[in-house]
């Protein structure tokens, strides 16, 4: 069944895959689509996006998030293959380039600026993590914001400024912490994991959600789930405390399957 959305039915989204295996996200208005980030390989993104009447084609772009390889293993492969353009921040660029390969169309943006891809407005933003460049991302259409902060460390001011007021969050839930520290992770990864350059724990996430959410959201994406620290009942558990009665829906991302395709009024 092919994709239908129509410019005036909000926004779509789709979690293709998110983990420490690789991780992608569909964005789409029905006008634009686009990938943030493209951490498989090109052949299981396309797979994974055909399963849900989605087409690699029709996209329009390919934002990467930091340069680690679960977040760009496939962008250089897509954007040779269907000749998209990829939107990186130079820091990143320079440090993903043995992912990347060559790529014809490089389009460089800064935290902290905003920018269009066709009736797409995105705003990227800087996170704590141990990248060189690391960005989280609002994409916003018609009154229609998405707020993606995966892979940091810990919740900023700024963080928080840019997830007010949308009505879909993809929020990391990596790790429980009595997990982590009483599992299989060398210490120093341990120590990695719990840095302000790390991931969010489960109750780290719900602090955040506590801050942010409101009579607006409709949609929670709990993200980045670890496979050997953490479980999706236990960030599910964790995190819906912050939701307050709150109406919101409140999911969580698979790394081996793709979710469902969403639409965001």
């Amino acid at each position: 069944m092919p994709f239908t959305n129509q410019p005036d039915d909000g926004m779509s989204v789709c979690m293709l895959a998110s983990g420490s295996k690789g991780n992608s996200i569909f964005i789409s208005d029905g006008s634009t689509s686009v990938l943030i980030d493209a951490g498989l390989s090109g052949i299981e993104i396309e797979r994974r996006m055909a399963s849900k009447g989605l087409c690699a084609k029709d996209l329009d772009a390919i934002l990467v998030s930091h340069e680690h390889s679960d977040h760009v293993r496939g962008a250089g492969i897509l954007s040779r293959r269907f000749h998209l353009p990829v939107y990186i921040s130079p820091q990143t660029n320079i440090a993903a380039a043995s992912h990347l390969g060559t790529v014809e169309d490089i389009r460089h943006f800064e935290c902290g600026s905003g920018f269009k891809i066709k009736t797409l407005n995105i705003h990227p933003f800087s996170i704590s993590h141990d990248a060189e460049d690391p960005a989280g991302f609002t994409v916003s259409q018609n009154g229609t914001k998405i707020g993606i902060a995966t892979d940091l460390g810990i919740a900023t001011a700024m963080v928080k400024t840019h997830l007010k007021d949308c009505s879909l969050l993809i929020l990391e839930a990596n790790h429980d912490p009595e997990m982590l520290m009483n599992g299989p992770y060398p210490w120093h990864l341990k120590q990695r994991v719990r840095s302000r350059l790390g991931h969010l724990s489960n109750e780290e996430s719900k602090d955040l959600l506590n801050e942010v959410r409101h009579e607006g959201l409709s949609h929670v994406i709990l993200a980045h789930l670890s496979e050997t620290n953490n479980t999706p009942q236990k960030a599910l558990d964790t995190v819906s405390q912050a939701m307050n009665q709150s109406h919101a829906r409140i999911t969580v991302a698979a790394q081996d399957v793709c979710g469902d395709l969403l639409k965001i009024q």
